[in-house]
């Protein structure tokens, strides 16, 4: 067998393209979103120019827009929509809550079990807000127990990704693969059809990241604990109704065991009062303090005052403000933007206090602060009404890293529960397709009040959207041109000789390496359709082939970048790019070896 022949030009043109694809899918400076449209306009302004005519007919450019339509995006925004919910409802808040209260007792054993609910959670709804749930509550138990978070944090992250890989529903690479391995031709897999051999190569991987990779992660601070030190200016404010009212301000100092430094009593609009002793505390007495963050809340809840930053305006009914650090998450429109022009006080409700920036912390009187550009590893501490900073957790833009603040929980947490797990269980058995059965659940959720519509469209990624429909335009020009067919005899030409295991094997390492470098729906996409064109060529089953193409996709544990989770538990936890290959790399290749041997013995290769 010679090496393959150059293919016809339309087929050499869609490589290139494929190859330039995955090339800009990597640049960070350029959004995945226009590399993603980009793809598209070329592929069909190039077909309609040039048309390509086969045996099975010529290929009309409008089949590139397919993906808009195609089950497998239908299905993804669905299931989007629906884990918003969740969220959005709180229908999770008890399973974190009692979580939290396991981590008190026993933190070993505590965080098997986190590492456990994660992978199952993951294995049915979308794992990012499974991550978003978790990262408050394993901080705040770290900090509680004076314990890194390092250990914690991305084995966590990594158990959601393993999870995510045991049904059809657990990630969107899943759902891709399945649907256009089903469009080729192939009986289509149910939900937990390769839920066995995720089983054994995920049960080696949680014992791994509960045992081993806890040690092999060097101390890191997240970027909240830098700002446990930094002090900041603020005002304690007593309203009426206050206890201390009336009182000598020498009772003030008593509450807070004489650690309280006032540096003036400000009283009226501009009435500055030295803080003495014999001083009467006076409704709208505002103490002008400097604290740092913990003395401020601990302040806060022994005098029972209410807490704003000095420059800001005191607003009527503001009550029940509270700090927070909160992290911008990657994808974030507020990612590039300059802080002062992020306006956080006008959308959502929140007085910026400090910016914790790549060189370290600035308080709110830095020169030049609000010209700073935010990016996805920065955390703002905030302040803000509990709804406001509870709102964020609804978001998909600020991630709320402290978890004083409590869970949005509503009467409609049961009834979101309860549908999600309806969706499941429809799709489970077969009644309805997963498409059907997401899109009916999202649609429940929506007219049940368990999320209004802008929460809905909110919880859609156009990202996401833009790099599914591209990647399977690309999918399409590569079946029909021959190009997949180009590939797959140049994997078989490289791996001669081989044993069918040892090219099942290469297929997955390859299809893991592509995922840590450009999107990992991209990589199933394209990788799909080659999959069955070698195993065709080898006259061997189709399903080993393109489940190794799946799990190959998920091998999300080296690069940061790999997945959006990583990035989130990166930006919370302080990591290091080095600490993801350090874990990534084991973990990734004791997956690839388990997962080649269990499909090499069920489909006896």
């Amino acid at each position: 067998m010679g090496f393959p022949p150059v293919p016809n030009e339309h087929a050499l043109a869609v490589l290139l393209l494929t190859g330039l694809a995955l090339y800009l899918f990597t640049r960070e400076r350029i959004p995945l979103e226009t590399s993603s449209m980009f793809v598209l306009v070329v592929l069909v302004i190039a077909f309609e120019v040039y048309p390509f005519t086969s045996a099975t007919g010529t290929l009309d450019p409008v089949e590139f827009f397919h993906g808009f339509g195609h089950e497998a995006l239908i299905a993804v925004c669905a299931l989007m929509i629906a884990g918003h919910a969740l969220v959005r409802t709180g229908a999770l808040e008890p399973v974190a809550r009692r979580l939290a209260r396991f981590w008190r007792t026993s933190p070993q054993l505590a965080l098997l079990a986190t590492l456990i609910l994660g992978a199952f959670l993951s294995a049915f709804m979308n794992n990012t807000p499974i991550v978003v749930l978790m990262l408050p509550m394993l901080i705040g138990a770290a900090m509680r127990n004076q314990s890194p978070t390092s250990g914690i944090l991305l084995p966590m992250g990594f158990a959601t990704l393993v999870g995510g890989m045991g049904t059809t529903i657990g990630t969107s690479t899943n759902l891709l693969v399945v649907a256009v391995a089903a469009d080729m031709g192939m009986e289509r897999f149910g939900m937990f059809d390769f839920l066995p051999p995720v089983l054994v190569a995920g049960g080696g991987a949680l014992l791994y990241l509960w045992l081993v990779a806890p040690r092999l992660i060097p101390d890191r601070q997240p970027p909240m604990a830098d700002m446990s030190t930094r002090v900041f200016d603020a005002q304690l404010v007593f309203r009426e109704g206050n206890a201390l009212i009336g009182q000598r301000l020498a009772e003030v100092f008593h509450k807070t065991n004489n650690e309280l430094q006032i540096h003036r009593i400000l009283r009226g609009d501009n009435l500055y009062i030295s803080p003495l002793p014999d001083v009467t505390v006076q409704p709208g007495d505002k103490l002008l303090v400097s604290d740092t963050v913990d003395k401020l809340r601990d302040y806060q809840a022994l005098l029972g005052t209410g807490l704003v930053a000095e420059d800001a305006d005191l607003e009527s009914g503001a009550e029940d403000l509270k700090l927070a650090e909160v992290a911008v998450m990657g994808g974030s429109r507020l990612h590039g933007q300059r802080l002062g022009e992020a306006h956080l006080r006008q959308r959502y409700g929140l007085q910026v206090l400090a910016l914790h920036h790549a060189g370290g912390v600035l308080g709110f009187r830095s020169p030049g602060l609000a010209q700073r550009k935010l990016r996805a590893s920065d955390v703002l501490l905030v302040q803000g009404q509990s709804d406001d900073i509870s709102a964020l957790k609804r978001g998909g833009e600020l991630l709320v890293l402290d978890s004083t603040t409590d869970m949005p929980h509503t009467r409609r947490a049961p009834l979101a529960l309860a549908t999600m797990i309806a969706v499941i269980v429809l799709a489970a058995t077969g009644y309805l397709p997963i498409h059907i059965s997401a899109l009916l659940g999202a649609f429940v959720m929506i007219i049940t009040g368990c999320l209004s519509w802008r929460d809905a469209t909110q919880a859609l990624s156009a990202q996401v959207i833009l790099i599914i429909v591209a990647s399977l335009a690309l999918g399409v020009a590569l079946l029909r041109t021959g190009g997949a067919d180009y590939l797959a005899q140049v994997f078989l030409f490289s791996t001669m000789g081989m044993s069918p295991v040892w090219v099942l094997s290469l297929l997955m390492l390859l299809m893991a390496v592509l995922t840590n470098i450009v999107s990992n729906n991209a990589a199933a996409v394209i990788g799909t359709p080659i999959a069955i064109s070698i195993a065709s060529e080898l006259g061997l089953p189709l399903e080993p082939f393109v489940l190794a193409v799946l799990f190959g996709a998920n091998l999300s544990f080296v690069t940061p970048m790999a997945y959006k989770t990583n990035l989130l538990v990166m930006n919370a936890g302080g990591y290091k790019f080095g600490d993801f290959m350090r874990v990534g790399i084991p973990l990734t290749v004791m997956m690839w070896w388990l997962l080649t041997m269990v499909l090499a013995f069920a489909y006896r290769l």
